[in-house]
């Protein structure tokens, strides 16, 4: 009998995530991530700009600069980009090329650097920053946008594989045989 049940419990299979699900995941961690991966190069003079600037126009006081800012700074991050992983989700996730990650990554970085921009007074005007920020910023941006692209876009191919895989194997077992 005890051998019986731990077959069924070997035979269980854990249910999988649904893609939204993963999506959320794949912003959440992708914002930490890459939010932490840019304060090491605000740390070492690479940019200008720190993950506080996100504090300031809704923060007082003088612990948004320390350690703490910090970290608060970059769950915040985390947080936004499970926005942004969800409209990858609902409006890219079909394109499976890698240069549609690419434009987004750009099109995140034109839209908090130039249309966002007031918002953020730790962010100077786009004219203003220096070349190393730029380029930084840019690079950044773009490694979120691909790694939340390409972690969606293969999800969703995936999951499109296993579908075509299932209605292949039900027309198979619903064709007649002749024995």
């Amino acid at each position: 009998m005890a051998e019986k049940n731990n077959k069924l419990e070997q035979e269980q299979h854990e249910k999988p995530m649904s893609p939204l699900g993963l999506a959320v995941i794949t912003g959440l961690f992708g914002g930490v991530f890459w939010s932490s991966i840019a304060y090491l190069a605000y740390l070492f003079h690479f940019t200008k700009i720190s993950p506080n600037v996100i504090l300031e126009p809704w923060t007082i006081g003088d612990w948004k600069e320390g350690w703490l800012g910090v970290v608060i700074s970059i769950l915040l991050i985390g947080i936004l980009s499970i926005g942004v992983a969800l409209i990858y989700y609902f409006v890219l996730r079909k394109f499976t090329r890698m240069w549609v990650s690419i434009l987004y990554g750009i099109l995140l970085f034109l839209l908090v650097f130039l249309i966002l921009n007031p918002i953020f007074p730790g962010i100077p005007p786009f004219r203003d920053l220096d070349k190393d920020t730029i380029v930084t910023s840019i690079c950044f941006y773009i490694l979120l946008g691909v790694f939340i692209g390409y972690s969606i876009s293969y999800e969703e191919s995936e999951l499109q594989k296993t579908k075509l895989a299932k209605e292949k194997a039900k027309e198979k077992d619903a064709r007649p045989t002749w024995d």
